[in-house]
């Protein structure tokens, strides 16, 4: 049936199909626009991280100083444990230095010698959760 066969039936005419405008940029193009679902994760926080070690005679033998920058990453606020070379281990009461670099933490030259630590030693700093007295070494 025609369009005027159908107009002098009373039926509707018959709309043409629309068809959707086709993206100008490929489809490739497009998916890249979505994010990736390890991008939609939350951020991940270090658990800990290899530094090195500084020696400052001004800090007592329980402190410790790390830049803010460093401390934010591992979520380090009041207390840190240092290991060195998996046989030393020490917490220490956190100072967060705005002047102190960022892959270093500043300890007691007078500590560190007395266990055999060198100064700009490699170590793993990481946030501390014992009970243990801090300045002090710990058990391995």
């Amino acid at each position: 049936m025609d369009e005027e066969h159908k107009q002098e039936a009373g039926e509707a005419p018959a709309q043409e199909e629309v068809k959707p405008d086709r993206p100008k940029a490929p489809i490739s193009r497009l998916v890249e626009m979505i994010p990736s679902a390890s991008s939609l994760r939350e951020e991940r926080r270090l658990r800990e991280k290899r530094i090195r070690l500084k020696y400052d005679p001004r800090l007592k033998p329980e402190e410790a100083r790390i830049s803010p920058e460093l401390a934010k990453q591992l979520g380090i606020e009041d207390l840190l444990e240092i290991t060195i070379a998996h046989r030393h281990r020490f917490a220490f009461k956190a100072i967060i230095d705005e002047e102190a670099e960022p892959n270093r933490v500043y300890v007691n030259p007078e500590l560190m010698e007395e266990h055999g630590v060198a100064d700009n030693s490699i170590a793993t700093v990481r946030p501390y959760r014992g009970e243990e007295k801090l300045g002090v070494r710990l058990e391995v």
